[in-house]
């Protein structure tokens, strides 16, 4: 049900660092998902008005169904300062926290599964931080997508900002297009099916 204050859009925000020195990053898979939800909906990213994201407007979901609408958002400011056009944008598209999805990367997951969820802490994640301040709660779907943790002695921020090793580029494409799958479930059927059919 919705009211005169908040609408039935979903805004969904993939998390990373804007440009091309970050783009294969682990710490950039949230930016990989949603140009990957992009493409399935044929639009490409352009500038919002508030000048700090990029987004793309359209319904998500399987064609001639009752398709959501979607709002894909890939802000411009590094992952410490997400929250802010995150905000103004939830503002914008009178979007509630409950109807927000931050797709991330997650250490504590192993490389190649995922799990949604609702809720929850921020487990170090600066991006997730910087929304829960934002947003004033943490109660926004996520979508963890795991990187594993570092091998040996790796410091972590060297880990997250670096490239996906050979092997894991040969999974990663699959990865993506698994994490766009549920996504969508969210959206579309909600999060106890997204977790039944995704979480591993």
């Amino acid at each position: 049900m919705t009211d005169d204050t908040t609408s039935s859009t979903w805004l969904v925000v993939g998390l990373g660092n804007p440009g091309p020195s970050y783009a294969g990053h682990r710490h950039n898979i949230g930016y990989m998902v949603t140009d990957e939800l992009a493409s399935r909906m044929g639009s490409g990213f352009r500038a919002h008005k508030s000048g700090r994201a990029d987004v793309v407007e359209g319904r998500l979901g399987a064609p001639g169904t009752d398709a959501p609408r979607v709002v894909l958002v890939r802000p411009r400011c590094y992952m410490n300062d997400v929250g802010g056009p995150v905000k103004t944008l939830a503002t914008f598209y009178k979007v509630a926290p409950a109807r927000v999805v931050a797709i991330h990367d997650e250490l504590d997951i192993d490389f190649d599964t995922m799990r949604a969820k609702l809720g929850g802490g921020d487990n170090g994640h600066n991006g997730l931080k910087s929304m829960r301040s934002s947003l004033g709660t943490g109660d926004f779907h996520r979508l963890r997508v795991g990187i594993g943790r570092p091998p040996g002695r790796q410091d972590v921020a060297d880990f997250v900002l670096s490239n996906y090793s050979t092997a894991e580029r040969k999974i990663l494409p699959f990865v993506v297009d698994t994490a766009a799958d549920a996504v969508t479930s969210l959206v579309t059927d909600g999060l106890e099916k997204t977790q039944q059919r995704f979480n591993s």
